[in-house]
């Protein structure tokens, strides 16, 4: 509770809405009460520029602890020789890798944004496109979403890449890592992996780690599928020195150059509220269960995305291979991505339009709309829930005019939101 009555009573409201709602975002999660506790915790007071050992204030005895741990427990989730837990939100932590190993013109290759890259991925509109010349890979063919990787090996071997980018924030099917590796090595690119998304399906061991295949970087959000806190982390492999001290621009020093870029490079100090909340979450992630909620995790994308198929809905690629599932909406109801997500936002299914390969409407008002099943998935629904989402949401879209049946829906999917607890209400 808030003392302030006016801000306690929209806390309230959002309470509520998540309670009675579904959902549908595929990054967006829920934390445990545990992360919530780490979050409110008097670590918010604490300011600690720095790395632990080498902070610039005193007071560093108990957040060096922290700090340390979610290093240590981020380097045994995904098999890396370095994480750096400060970076704010995966953004940030894009940008600080960028920052330390390329210099203002070189190429990044990235997927291109309408086959499902991220803004961080040299959207026009970011300041990474401003610095860094991005060229681009994509889908060969949108019905099976398989990438045309003998085109990116023809401009990764023109354009000589100083990082090849694999990742994405709206494509539903796997990465062939060993194809970007053996591209990547071929033109003498650093290998880095945008794992946002798909982190705690990783950590979950139900999808491959790109460390497997010689990938040098992994970045990633700590939210999402890996269920912790609104963050980012930056996975290297190399030898780890002093953050302190410039060293050599090489693959070796890389764990070193992105400490330096990310402190005191881009960001200040670090919250260690928030630190101390991945590190909760990274536990959590080391738990045998955490394997079993990643499964389902993909179980229920499946199955949704077999349901919604049964019902109408065109997917982009006909299914998914991970959380995440893309609508192509005007070939399925004849209505845009924008208006579905509006629309579903009324009856209480909360998910977000996107644009899809090739998409002949603007950004703002896309033919695509995204949903995926990690939240659900937390809240405890299986499969046979999703016969109960794909059916709401294709009543709602054909009932769009009908104020009286959208109220009627919208009660029917809080009785039903009802039934599973968010993790703070357990």
């Amino acid at each position: 509770m808030i003392h302030d009555k006016k801000l306690n009573s929209i806390l309230e409201a959002e309470t509520k809405r998540q309670r009675e709602g579904l959902e549908l975002i595929p990054s967006e999660n829920y934390v445990s009460k545990d992360v919530l506790e780490a979050l409110g915790s008097i670590f918010t007071n604490k300011y600690s520029e720095g790395y632990p050992g080498r902070r610039y204030y005193g007071g560093q005895e108990n957040t060096d602890q922290i700090e340390t741990i979610a290093i240590d427990r981020a380097k045994q989730l995904f098999g890396s020789d370095h994480a750096n837990v400060q970076s704010h939100s995966g953004a940030p932590a894009n940008i600080a890798v960028y920052q330390a190993w390329l210099n203002p013109g070189d190429t990044i290759m990235a997927m291109r944004l309408d086959h499902g890259g991220h803004l961080t991925h040299g959207a026009p509109v970011t300041s990474s496109a401003k610095l860094y010349n991005f060229v681009r890979y994509g889908v060969k063919d949108v019905e099976t979403g398989e990438i045309d990787y003998d085109e990116m090996r023809e401009v990764a071997l023109k354009e000589k890449p100083k990082i090849l980018l694999a990742g994405f924030s709206g494509y539903p099917r796997s990465l062939d890592y060993a194809k970007f590796a053996a591209i990547g090595n071929e033109v003498g690119a650093v290998l880095m992996a945008d794992m946002a998304h798909i982190a705690g399906l990783i950590a979950g061991k139900v999808l491959p780690n790109p460390f497997d295949f010689g990938f040098q970087i992994i970045t990633s959000t700590t939210h999402k599928t890996l269920r912790g806190p609104r963050g980012g982390l930056i996975l290297s492999n190399g030898t780890v020195g002093n953050p302190l001290k410039a060293p050599e621009k090489t693959v070796e020093n890389l764990p070193t150059l992105i400490d330096r870029e990310v402190f005191p490079g881009f960001q200040g100090g670090p919250h260690m509220n928030n630190v101390l909340a991945k590190a909760v979450a990274f536990g959590e992630a080391l738990e045998p269960s955490f394997h079993d909620y990643a499964l389902q995790i993909l179980k229920n994308s499946k199955q949704l995305a077999d349901e919604l198929m049964k019902v109408g809905f065109k997917l982009v690629t006909n299914g998914t291979d991970n959380h995440m599932i893309m609508i192509d909406m005007p070939k399925s109801f004849d209505i845009n991505g924008r208006e579905t997500q509006d629309l579903l936002d009324r009856v209480g299914l909360t998910g977000n339009c996107n644009a899809i390969p090739d998409d002949p409407l603007p950004p703002f008002r896309p033919s695509g709309f995204r949903l995926g099943t990690p939240a659900m998935t937390t809240r405890g629904l299986k499969e046979k829930d999703m016969v109960f989402v794909a059916e709401q949401m294709v009543k709602t879209i054909k009932s769009r005019q009908d104020e009286s049946v959208l109220d009627k829906i919208k009660s029917e999917i809080a009785v039903f939101a009802s039934q599973f607890p968010l993790p703070s209400d357990i």
